[in-house]
């Protein structure tokens, strides 16, 4: 049975956590019957004593964790308590869920489901079927709330997915959650955490899914967030967005080179007076060799193969890979050339690249060469 941990940060939140507590494990854990649930209250030392409070109540819930430090922030109170979930709890998932209420205790089975049901990445999302924002929060705020969202989902090209700022999400560990270096998230001492965390869990999730959440406004004090907190979590997501894009350009650059490799050759291997057919085989193969030297060195260089024998032994798998690019090349190249005439082989060659060889290319090196190791 699969065990899953809730992280919830609790600063002052003693009488949240005198309600929140009884109602996840009297009500809400007494629903899931194929999952071994567990809550984890992180305190930084609350002056109201929230720490003390959830020692009295583990007398009588046997899953209910505390976890107390000093105070850093919320996205360290997080970061600390995935750390414990994952190392002191041995958790299979983690749950993000905020002690105000604001995420209602009904959603968590329908996340657990969904992660039962296979998902890697579950995230509760308010801008779907199903999900909303409260009622009662001004135009403004709705305004901001919403846009801020697509802003971020265009800045990390993520348009298939409709929530990327929710607070509420539950995260498999095997795969995705340990292969993320929690202790260097960008701005962690902010609400931005999340977004880098967000982005960080989708790249290693197989399967992420979104799950209907109806946000509630809190039932006591008022929210924490605030503009410096939207500048921050727009300031980490167009640093992301960048950092993805620097890699393409990067590859695109490499692909420029492997371009003219390739029309060089064409030419000189013409000149030699070779087949057509041979003529796109061999300089094909050298623009290969160029892609995997400049890919490895610089493309990929946050993954880079070293070492003699790694580096022979990946070459080849990059050549049995790049197969199909070779295949591309040397059946619509000829074919090309047939069809508009050799003296417009750079026209043929700048098509076939573009369209087929660059898209294929750059599948088969992040899914297959230089594929993040899990």
């Amino acid at each position: 049975m699969q065990k899953i941990v809730i992280v919830m940060p609790a600063y002052n939140e003693g009488e949240n956590l005198k309600l929140m507590i009884p109602e996840l494990f009297d009500v809400e854990f007494k629903k899931i019957k194929d999952a071994e649930m567990h809550l984890l209250i992180v305190d930084d030392y609350s002056p109201d004593e929230s720490g003390k409070l959830v020692k009295e109540m583990q007398k009588k819930y046997s899953n209910l964790h505390l976890l107390q430090k000093q105070k850093e922030g919320l996205g360290w109170a997080y970061i600390r308590g995935f750390q414990y979930a994952t190392k002191e709890l041995k958790a299979d998932a983690v749950m993000e869920m905020d002690a105000d209420f604001q995420h209602p205790t009904r959603f968590v089975k329908p996340m657990v489901d969904a992660f039962i049901s296979g998902a890697d990445y579950c995230i509760g999302s308010r801008y779907i079927k199903g999900g909303s924002v409260p009622k009662e929060w001004a135009l403004f705020r709705k305004a901001i709330s919403f846009f801020g969202n697509l802003f971020i989902r265009l800045v990390l090209l993520k348009p298939s997915l409709h929530d990327l700022t929710t607070g509420f999400r539950l995260t498999r560990v095997k795969g995705v959650l340990d292969q993320i270096d929690l202790d260097n998230l960008m701005e962690p001492t902010r609400f931005a955490y999340k977004v880098d965390l967000l982005y960080q869990s989708i790249k290693n999730s197989k399967k992420t899914v979104e799950v209907p959440l109806e946000f509630a406004s809190r039932t006591k004090e008022t929210s924490k967030f605030n503009p410096k907190e939207m500048i921050s979590t727009f300031k980490v997501a167009i640093i992301l967005g960048i950092k993805d894009k620097q890699k393409i350009i990067k590859f695109g650059i490499v692909g420029g080179t492997g371009f003219v490799v390739n029309f060089v050759f064409l030419r000189v291997f013409r000149s030699l007076g070779l087949s057509e057919l041979f003529v796109w085989v061999f300089a094909t193969e050298l623009a290969i060799i160029n892609n995997y030297i400049f890919n490895n060195i610089w493309t990929f260089k946050d993954n880079e193969i070293k070492g003699l024998k790694a580096i022979i032994l990946k070459f080849l798998q990059f050549n049995l890979t790049s197969a199909g690019a070779l295949l591309i090349q040397s059946v619509a190249g000829p074919i090309g050339t047939r069809l508009i005439g050799e003296q417009y082989d750079f026209i043929v060659l700048a098509v076939v690249v573009a369209f087929l060889v660059l898209p294929y290319n750059y599948l088969m090196y992040t899914k297959v060469i230089w594929k993040k190791k899990i």
